[in-house]
């Protein structure tokens, strides 16, 4: 395995572990729609406490999922689809296109 590969693999372990927590999910839709504040952001989980909402988003940065700026005192943040397009080519594309030739030769 080369170099690059292994960080591959360890930006994809990166994604999927971010994926995993239903509120940070919950978060990536909601950047989805537009870019937020922090304040926003976390004024959408109100069953969070804001040091829950920031961990949850540590993670989704650290996934590269998420990307701020700062614009004054504000925080602005938004969605960084890259990250689920390289899962979805890597993993999901593979495996659809495998499903699609196994049912074409189920057909036949």
């Amino acid at each position: 395995m080369s170099a690059t590969e292994g960080k591959g693999s360890s930006d994809d372990d990166a994604v999927f572990k971010a994926l995993a927590a239903p509120i940070r999910r919950r978060m990536l839709d909601a950047l989805k729609d537009s870019p937020r504040t922090t304040g926003e952001l976390c004024a959408l989980f109100p069953e969070n406490d804001r040091t829950t909402v920031l961990q949850h988003l540590r993670v989704l940065e650290g996934a590269d999922l998420v990307t701020g700026r700062r614009i004054g005192r504000e925080r602005h943040l938004s969605l960084a689809p890259l990250p689920i397009k390289r899962i979805h080519d890597r993993w999901i594309g593979d495996y659809a296109r495998a499903a699609v030739n196994l049912l074409d030769e189920l057909d036949r």
